[in-house]
This record gives structure tokens, C-alpha cells and sequence, in this order.
């Protein structure tokens, strides 16, 4: 059917346009389509016989053309903010999360991104693409971006994604802090990543048997105590837990769970697995035998609330299949299975986040945490909220005594007995 329009300008336009058309395909659609096809087939011919012969650069020190870059950087923002379509953006304005995120910030992100008062490693910069300097980009995405982002990673990047896909609390937690990253002092940073509560240690606390391996232990102790803090009595209300007391069959067992991938943190799997098994072994012993700590700044819960965790710990909720929790974690002072962790004096906020964890089924264990994926999931919210103030309220005590020998684990030391008589 010809070109119809009542505009004169337009049909002038369409008359020369036609012919050339009708010139190019010799009248016939089926040539366009056929040349079409054939150009297609020598164009991809043409890129394997260069890809074959190794013809095509893959170097980082070529880096990428303008339009290269452009397209690929393109793609990914474009993926990024339909993908993360739909994901819900907790509050991340708590200062615990920050803390949280600081942490594995600095263990993990730093070298490739950078910090406030910090630079980029000179090796990354020598990437292709070049990972960012975040500080003055963080602001350029959505919370729910950065959350896509942190989580899945960048293909065709150095972005990994998170060790631990359960765990979208510690996704959270980074972007918490990458948020708070631009207006941050290279002080307040350091702070946040590095310090801990050392003002109020006046003197070392490894223990004498640990002083022949201080060289292999030092590193690690210090690694550990930016979030533990060096009398092992944890930070900033539950950001990171309390260690100190704790039974060194639970310490060891938790670290292999970590490093085995068996307890889910996309945090402590890349320090755990990273670890040999005798410093695993030292690690366990060095905490256990501290003494235990008690801190808290946290509002005084309500005597109803904490009656009702009383009552849960003391008898459960039988026709509900809710064991009591003081045979398995006290405070009982009778001896008790050493796999089981000692939670009187433990935060509050992280004894919570462990039995949501548990009820969703993402926090894994040792070979003992079914019975706790088991009792937690017929918990409510209210009472798991009751359980974890009730024994945050309890001051801190070690670990009873074993009851019974582990293998692979030296038997309690004379001075620690001591201390529990």
C-alpha cells in the first residue's frame, strides 16, 4: 500500500526514500533479510578466527575503550536498580549496625575501596575496571542497591559476592556503614574499625601459656579484639558478642564451624578458614580462660519481661514443645555439656538476632545446633525478646566445670578450676 499522508513535506520526503529502498533490495525483502544473515555469520566468523589466534587483548594494563566501558558500566546499574526492585530497607540508622559493618569493612573492602584517611591499595589500582574510591560514590546509590550489590556481587569484577548468602542481617550491617562513610572523619573510622576498649585495659591479658606462640597469636589476637575487644567482652551492645568465660570445647567448635562453612558469617568464615587448627586451638583456649566480663548500656528492661523469660528459662511452654534453657546454658552452676555456650551476661540484641536466626534457619552450627533450630522455631517473637533480656540481665560467669573429657581439648587449667569454686 503506497505512502499516503496529507502533508506535502512528507510525501516529497517518501518518494526518494522508496526508490532507494526499492533500489537496495532489488524489490524483494527476502535479499535484505539473506544479507542480513550472511553479514551476521562473517562478523562472528571473523571475532572467533581473532579470539582463536590470540589476537584480542585481555591485559588490565590495555584497559578498555571508552564505549567498552561505558556499555559494561551501563549494563550494571541498570541490573542493579531493576534487580533490587521489591527489597525492603530495614532502619540503618542504629549505631551497632555501623559498628558492625566497620569491622569486616576494613578486613574485607579496604585494600579495593578505600576509607575515609585511608587509600586503595597501589595493586588494585592497576585493575580493569579500577574498583572505586567509595567515600564520595556511596551517595550515587539506594540503600537497596547497595544491598543488591553487597550481596550478589559484580560479575566481570573483582566484586565478590557474600560468603554467607543467609545472612542478609550482615549484608545489612555493611551498608549501615557504607552509608554513614561519607561524612566520616579518617578519626571517627578508625575508631569504628580499629578501636575497641582498650583505655580501660591497663595491662596484657594473654595468659602465660599462651606467651610462647605470642609471634604465630599476636596478629590474629589483634585482629580479633577490633571487635571482641581485648578482655573478650565484645562492643557497642551485641554488635559483636561476648567470648569471654565461654567454654573452650564451644570456642573451638564455633571456630571450625566458621571455617567449615557449617555456621553461617559471611564475617568469621574468611578470618576462620584462613586460620591453621593450632591457632584455632589457641584462640579457644585464650578466650576461655578470661575472666568473664559484664557491660551493658542498655534501658533496664520491665519486671513483666523479665519475669516471663524467667518463666520460659525455668520450665519452657510444655504444650508448646519448648524445653527449658537452663540445663543446656545455666545459670545453673552444675556441670553441663561444654558444647552448649554459657549465655548469662551475653547482650541482649545478640542472643536475639541468634534465636531469629535460628527460627529462620539460617545460622547453622556444630553438629549440635538442630536442637536449637528445633525449640527456637516454636518460639514467638515476644518471648524470644523476654528469653534474650532475661539473660542479658544475669551477670556474666564462666563456663561450668566439663562434666565429662573432650577429645582434642586439654582439661581445664588449675587456676580456672579455682576460679569456679
Amino acid at each position: 500500500m503506497p505512502f499516503q499522508s496529507a502533508n506535502p513535506v512528507l510525501q516529497r520526503c517518501w518518494a526518494p526514500l522508496r526508490r532507494w529502498l526499492c533500489w537496495l533490495t532489488g524489490g524483494s525483502w527476502k535479499r535484505v533479510v539473506a544479507a542480513i544473515a550472511l553479514m551476521a555469520a562473517l562478523a562472528g566468523t571473523g571475532a572467533f578466527v581473532l579470539v582463536s589466534l590470540g589476537l584480542v587483548s585481555i591485559g588490565a594494563s590495555s584497559g578498555h575503550w571508552k564505549a567498552t566501558g561505558w556499555l559494561l558500566h551501563y549494563a550494571m546499574r541498570r541490573a542493579v536498580s531493576t534487580q533490587s526492585m521489591g527489597v525492603k530497607v530495614p532502619p540503618l540508622d542504629d549505631p551497632a549496625l555501623v559498628l558492625k559493618g566497620a569491622g569486616h569493612y576494613h578486613t574485607g573492602c579496604l585494600a579495593c575501596h578505600g576509607g575515609p584517611g585511608e587509600q586503595r591499595s597501589l595493586i588494585v589500582q592497576q585493575m580493569t575496571p579500577e574498583p572505586p574510591y567509595l567515600p564520595p560514590r556511596i551517595e550515587r546509590w539506594e540503600p537497596q542497591e547497595l544491598f543488591w550489590i553487597v550481596k550478589n556481587g559484580v560479575k566481570f569484577t573483582a566484586m565478590p559476592a557474600w560468603p554467607a548468602q543467609q545472612r542478609d542481617d550482615e549484608v545489612w550491617a555493611m551498608v549501615a556503614f557504607l552509608q554513614a562513610m561519607p561524612g566520616m572523619s579518617p578519626e571517627r573510622y578508625r575508631q569504628l574499625a580499629l578501636g575497641g576498649r582498650s583505655e580501660e585495659i591497663a595491662k596484657p591479658v594473654t595468659p602465660d601459656h599462651l606467651r610462647p606462640l605470642q609471634d604465630p597469636l599476636g596478629p590474629v589476637l589483634a585482629n580479633c579484639n577490633r571487635c571482641h575487644a581485648e578482655d573478650g567482652g565484645g562492643r557497642s551492645e551485641g554488635a559483636f558478642p561476648r567470648l569471654a568465660g565461654q567454654s573452650e570445647a564451644y570456642l573451638l567448635s564455633a571456630l571450625q564451624a566458621y571455617a567449615g562453612g557449617e555456621r553461617h558469617s559471611g564475617v568469621m568464615q574468611p578470618i576462620a578458614a584462613g586460620l591453621e587448627p593450632e591457632v584455632l586451638k589457641a584462640l579457644a583456649q585464650h578466650y576461655a580462660e578470661l575472666p568473664p566480663v559484664s557491660r551493658t548500656d542498655a534501658p533496664e528492661p520491665t519486671p513483666d519481661l523479665l519475669a516471663q523469660g524467667l518463666s520460659l528459662a525455668e520450665r519452657g511452654v510444655r504444650e508448646r514443645g519448648i524445653p527449658s534453657c537452663i540445663h543446656c546454658h545455666g545459670p545453673e552452676d552444675s556441670p553441663r555439656n561444654p558444647m552448649y555456650p554459657n549465655i548469662a551476661g551475653q547482650y541482649a540484641r545478640y542472643l536475639k538476632l541468634q534465636l531469629e536466626l535460628f527460627t529462620a534457619g539460617k545460622r547453622g552450627g556444630s553438629e549440635y545446633a538442630h536442637i536449637m533450630h528445633s525449640a527456637a522455631q516454636r518460639l514467638t517473637p515476644e518471648q524470644i525478646a523476654a528469653l534474650a533480656e532475661y539473660y542479658a540481665s544475669l551477670p556474666a560467669a564462666a563456663a561450668p566445670i566439663i562434666s565429662k573429657p573432650v577429645p582434642g581439648l586439654a582439661k581445664p587449667s588449675a587456676q580456672r578450676s579455682q576460679q569456679q569454686r
